[in-house]
């Protein structure tokens, strides 16, 4: 497949980009800065939020899907967050349908479920959302947009709620939350070859022990993960925030104070 991954030279993007590439996928690089030394892929640099940069983007190369990485990865203002997840995604979502891309694979976040305590058991694809920051009300509503456009233009679209992108597990909670960098090229590669999934909605970790959320819904889709964070059990010393950090599924965004810019700002 021709993918366009945005966010390319994010620390996600530098590593499914790669990972992309191995598996034969023909990967385009869209991000806000030059391609690195040595990328030897097609690179775009526009940001996401222009929709008529996006659309000559989408315009000048052939592609078969969008893996949207892009976006601010911690909580800022509302309207910051809404502009990095929410007007990005639409302006993609409007050039894909204009230039007959089908499918869309989208980095949203556990923090679109982070305020849903974690005495509710675990988590299916089916949990309602209750973000717990501004950044997860953001990731909320791009997955409507999805949906949206799923029903309305009938698009492929996989939401990919991403728990703790590490190369390894460092606190109590991520042994539960985890997605090793393997996992994470398997998880993408899965959802952009999926037969025909319609909107999706998947969990972005890996055969944690101690998971937290279902991984049924990626495994129906192909997501077959090999990485298991209990590996690292023995590495990870108990700290003095892991209780509070339990207590809900966001974890330590989910007791933050939001981001409220400066009066006048």
């Amino acid at each position: 497949m021709r993918v366009l991954v945005t966010g390319a030279a994010g620390s996600i993007g530098r590593v499914v980009t790669p990972g992309l590439t191995a598996l034969g996928h023909d990967v385009v690089g869209l991000d806000l800065v030059p391609a690195p030394d040595g990328t030897p892929f097609a690179w775009h640099e526009a940001d996401c939020a222009d929709a008529d940069a996006v659309d000559a983007v989408l315009a000048a190369e052939r592609l078969d899907a969008v893996v949207h990485l892009a976006g601010v990865p911690e909580e800022r203002s509302l309207p910051e967050e809404l502009t990095s997840h929410v007007v990005t995604t639409a302006a993609l979502l409007d050039a894909m349908v204009a230039h007959d891309v089908p499918r869309m694979v989208y980095a949203s976040s556990n923090h679109a479920v982070g305020r849903t305590p974690r005495a509710d058991g675990e988590l299916t694809e089916h949990a309602a959302p209750r973000p717990d920051t501004y950044y997860g009300v953001a990731k909320v509503a791009a997955e409507a947009l999805l949906r949206l456009f799923a029903d309305r233009h009938g698009l492929d679209a996989v939401a990919c709620r991403i728990g703790s992108f590490l190369e390894e597990p460092t606190t109590v909670r991520a042994l539960s939350t985890w997605l090793s960098p393997g996992d994470a090229v398997r998880m993408v590669d899965a959802a952009l070859t999926a037969p025909a999934p319609g909107y999706a909605v998947l969990y972005g970790i890996s055969a944690n022990t101690r998971a937290w959320w279902d991984l049924e819904p990626g495994r129906r889709l192909g997501y077959q993960p090999q990485d298991d964070a209990e590996a690292y059990a023995d590495r990870v010393q108990a700290g003095p925030h892991d209780e509070a950090e339990a207590e809900f599924v966001g974890g330590p965004y989910a007791t933050a104070r939001f981001h409220r810019p400066a009066l006048g700002a």
